[in-house]
């Protein structure tokens, strides 16, 4: 195949991209002089910062063992795919809703490519670091091999993920090696409005704190809000009774972000009256007198009957003379039923703020408490007690309501979904406001403690108990709100498709620079087919969806055309021919093109070598203005 007719077809890459390179190209976009040779000069990033650089010998942050590895870990880059399982999925072919299996580390680097800016919302709880909670592995290098050995997808290693605890001597340090690239990552897929929601509680409220100040920025935080979760006091308590938990949140930009109001409660509303019948509608009274005497504010108010009103020497009216006349003109002021009192400033309903400012105190009342999110799971597990620390629902429909109440189609993400309670709160909500979110779950295959009754009951492993949450939810929200439901104009999404984390279904991509001798000798032999026999269709077609950076949720048709087995995802977005057992022939190939697509994906071995029908192809596709890839 002749040179130009290479340089017509694209490439499919099979890793994430590479987040030290691509700074290093935003650097050279920025400021040109700063590249010498290919390579960033770091003496000239000096100079060009000259005033605005730290002093080495005295600075102020977050430090810990670990943390440079940490660093390395957000930014290196994965060859990790995830696979299809329809069969745990639900609706799969309607809904736009995600819940992932794996560690969320890789999960975090598959999604940078297609949800780059894309999530308006992302909240998660993830361990304290008491001691007894579950810690992700931080073998950064081997990220993906920890969590295929862990949830027993291969043999070797016996690797497991433990508790960690304060005789560890790398307390803090584990956690924050764990927390670090986590969060560095999510950053990049939140919209320049999206915001984070942390929950968190003493063990680790300061370091968390100082961490999300490096990675989101000093000037992004939005509050620290503390939640009541308790329903009363413990009086077993060997200090103080420990009845809250934090809950800290940071914007993407805090200039773009908005906290939405709350609506304004009955109570509230009903201070407003209209006994004069004011068209403009309801309003209550306000003072118009103020403390201090000032230069012409004080003067005489005559009422419409007549009565004059002053205000004592040491006081005066709130407006001039000229704005009180126009304000009694507009029928603004108020001097009473029989027009004989002293009079008071009219304040519409209609034009105060149209709700209420959220309060960082998160009370139980308003919002639920830790009792009443494990008894909204066992209800739904038909008391089974299948986990014990479930944040309750109004908590968490308050938080996705404060984030996104004004943007109904967002896309809400939680990479620490434990019982899905996210998930449960984003359809809640979506029923009772008619919004269209979507929510995207993650969450690791954590074994269910064997003498629990989660255990007893079947569930073998925290990811089992979220999935059939969101099932029983679903259901439970489309019975009780049926009526609501009914006057939706769009469906009403209570589905999910479960992606599984996996190595690459593409031998060539698998391969590390450190491989040893013996592996590297396999992998040779192995490249000579660039995909893996035993991978479905579909499988790769999920991973290269991934890595052109589709949409997991985008509706996929399959075909025959012309005798070949062919995708269609979208809109005619893309094309692709993934069979490599049948090798087409170019009148297929003309037929599938004939469709249009924008982009056309053919697998590499369906060519079998065959350089002449590559050579037309690209004619075909380069006269019809279709991208063509190759993988």
């Amino acid at each position: 195949m002749n040179d130009n007719t290479s340089d017509d077809i694209q490439s499919v890459q099979g890793m994430t991209p590479d987040f030290k390179t691509e700074f290093a190209k935003q650097l050279s976009e920025l400021a040109p002089e700063l590249i010498a040779d290919g390579k960033i000069d770091s003496k000239k990033l000096k100079e060009l910062l000259d005033g605005d650089e730290a002093d080495d010998s005295e600075r102020f942050g977050l430090f810990w063992p670990g943390k440079k590895r940490a660093m390395r870990a957000a930014q290196e880059p994965t060859t990790a795919t995830l696979k299809p399982a329809k069969d745990e999925s639900k609706d799969w072919d309607t809904t736009q809703n995600l819940f992932i299996e794996g560690d969320n580390l890789e999960v975090l680097k598959v999604m940078q490519k297609h949800y780059h800016n894309k999530i308006k919302m992302i909240y998660i709880d993830p361990p304290y670091n008491t001691g007894k909670d579950f810690v992700y592995p931080d073998n950064f290098k081997e990220g993906l091999q920890n969590y295929l050995e862990f949830s027993k997808q291969v043999d070797e290693g016996n690797k497991k993920i433990s508790t960690n605890t304060e005789t560890d001597g790398r307390y803090h340090s584990n956690w924050l090696n764990m927390m670090y690239p986590r969060l560095k990552l999510a950053r990049n897929l939140l919209t320049n409005d999206g915001m984070i929601f942390i929950s968190i509680d003493d063990n680790e409220i300061a370091q968390l704190r100082k961490l999300c100040d490096e990675i989101f920025g000093e000037g992004n935080f939005i509050a620290q809000l503390i939640w009541q979760k308790i329903h009363s006091t413990k009086n077993d308590a060997k200090y103080f009774s420990d009845n809250h938990e934090y809950i800290l949140c940071y914007a993407r930009r805090i200039d773009d972000a908005k906290i939405n109001l709350l609506d304004r409660s009955e109570a509230m509303n009903a201070r407003y009256q209209n006994p004069d019948n004011d068209p403009r509608g309801p309003w209550q009274s306000g003072d118009l007198v103020a403390n201090e005497p000032r230069k012409d504010g004080n003067y005489e108010v005559a009422s419409p009957n007549g009565k004059i009103f002053t205000v004592a020497s040491n006081k005066h009216w709130v407006y001039s003379r000229e704005s009180m006349n126009k304000l009694i003109s507009d029928n603004r002021i108020w001097f009473g039923v029989s027009g004989d009192s002293f009079p008071r400033k009219k304040r519409f309903l209609s034009e105060v703020l149209q709700g209420k400012k959220p309060d960082t105190l998160m009370l139980n009342n308003e919002v639920g408490h830790n009792q009443e999110g494990k008894r909204e799971l066992l209800a739904l597990f038909d008391g089974v007690s299948v986990f014990d620390t479930p944040k309750p629902v109004r908590l968490m429909k308050r938080l996705v309501e404060l984030a996104t109440k004004d943007s109904q189609d967002a896309i809400v993400l939680d990479f620490f979904s434990g019982t899905a309670a996210t998930a449960h709160a984003v359809m809640q909500l979506n029923a009772e406001d008619g919004g269209n979110r979507k929510h995207i779950q993650v969450q690791l295959p954590e074994p269910a403690d064997e003498k629990s009754e989660a255990y007893k009951a079947g569930y073998r492993k925290i990811s089992d108990i979220s999935k059939e949450r969101i099932r029983r939810a679903g259901e439970k929200i489309k019975t009780d709100l049926a009526n609501k439901l009914a006057e939706r104009g769009t469906m009403f999404d209570v589905g999910f498709k479960v992606f599984k984390l996996s190595e690459s279904n593409f031998t060539k991509w698998r391969s590390q620079s450190d491989t040893d001798k013996d592996s590297l000798q396999q992998h040779l032999l192995d490249i000579r087919e660039s995909s893996n026999n035993a991978a479905a269709e579909e499988d790769l077609l999920t991973e290269v969806l991934l890595k052109q950076g589709i949409s997991l949720a985008a509706p996929i048709s399959h075909a025959d055309v012309a005798g070949l087995s062919v995708w269609t995802v979208g809109d005619n977005l893309v094309c692709a021919y993934l069979n490599e057992k049948q090798k087409p022939n170019l009148d297929q190939l003309r037929a599938i093109a004939a469709n249009e697509p924008a982009k056309l994906i053919v697998l590499e071995d369906a060519f079998r070598g065959d350089d002449e029908l590559k050579t037309n192809l690209v004619q075909i596709c380069k006269s019809q203005k279709i991208e063509l890839w190759t993988v």
